[in-house]
């Protein structure tokens, strides 16, 4: 196969299974190689990233392949296999790159925010809202079109999404209907942070911030990705207040653990501790409840792992705060994303 120095050219977009159907030689950005791809840019786990372009972000390695254009055999389409802020982002730097280019930290700013919950810049955040209500059948304006199988759904997001992702950045107003709602809670969690009413103490040497909410505050969460929520607290508002990888939640006898889903990719910036199985402690929860909750927990492979209970917990926070460092400091490693 012989080199190919794209330079600035534009890519376009085309579905994944129908690159792969087509046998067209594409890169994807932020998901797994088909067939066909010739160049993958993803921070995925247990897939490995070109030299030089490695970076916590699929859509920070799609700007790091503009700075750099490295060589690669020939391609004209760029795809992804699922829809969500990071993958969106890195797939307009290859459609529109100066476009892209003239926006760079307010577009990283989204994938981030859909990624690992962070912003810099509230209109990054408002967009990440826009975006993920755009997939939500509930909400989206393209109704019955994100109702379909999963393939066609992710590709019209694509193809519908893509001339609007710096409209999103550049006049938030225009979308404010599908961002109003989640920005004002978004605005009530950070003025809890602020004033105490939640408070978060970090517990070093297993990376883990125990955050403590109010049970009367009447907060809720916030979106994930383009397809998921978060419980108790909007994530964004956590996220920002603490840069431990682990987080315990108490609200009352409620009690939720999570794994951020840094540590399911291969995040570059930092080291950060390996994930762990949760089920052994749930397991150990579970026995030392008196009133019959019971706890699970999700595999170490999920995205964003939770190790959750039905039912009010007899257990005292003091208890479960303790344990649960415990287990983390002694329980093997479950998840290493790193391994090719």
């Amino acid at each position: 196969m012989t080199g190919h120095d794209p330079g600035h050219e534009r890519f376009r977009f085309h579905p994944y299974e129908k690159t792969a159907e087509e046998a067209l030689p594409n890169i994807v950005v932020d998901g797994s190689p088909n067939p066909a791809t010739v160049l993958t840019l993803t921070h995925w786990p247990g897939i490995g990233q070109p030299s030089g372009l490695g970076a916590d972000l699929s859509a920070q390695m799609a700007f790091a392949y503009l700075d750099q254009r490295p060589a690669h055999p020939p391609a004209s389409f760029v795809t992804n296999n699922h829809f969500d802020q990071d993958g969106l982002v890195g797939i307009h730097a290859l459609v529109e790159p100066d476009l892209s280019l003239a926006h760079r930290e307010e577009l990283i700013d989204v994938a981030a925010c859909g990624d690992f919950a962070t912003y810099r810049f509230r209109q990054s955040a408002r967009a990440s809202m826009v975006i993920w209500a755009y997939a939500q059948q509930d909400l989206s304006p393209l109704g019955s079109a994100v109702a379909g199988p999963y393939p066609e759904v992710c590709a019209t997001l694509y193809e519908t999404m893509l001339p609007l992702l710096v409209p999103l950045i550049q006049h938030p107003d225009r979308f404010k209907e599908l961002w109003h709602d989640e920005d004002q809670q978004l605005t009530a969690a950070e003025a809890a942070l602020s004033d105490g009413q939640v408070t978060i103490s970090e517990v070093g040497d297993v990376d883990l911030a125990v955050v403590r909410i109010d049970a009367d505050l009447g907060l809720t969460g916030g979106h994930r990705f383009a397809a998921d929520t978060a419980e108790f607290i909007h994530p964004m508002a956590l996220h920002n207040a603490t840069t431990a990888s682990r987080l315990l939640l108490i609200r009352g006898r409620e009690y939720r653990f999570l794994d951020r889903y840094e540590t399911w990719v291969q995040y570059r910036s930092r080291s950060l501790p390996k994930r762990v199985d949760m089920a052994p402690l749930a397991e150990a929860l579970t026995a030392t409840e008196t009133g019959g909750a019971t706890w699970e927990a999700g595999k170490p492979s999920t995205l964003v792992p939770r190790l959750r209970h039905a039912g009010r917990s007899s257990i005292a926070a003091p208890v479960v705060e303790e344990m649960v460092a415990n287990h983390l400091r002694t329980a093997e490693t479950a998840w290493d994303p790193f391994v090719i």
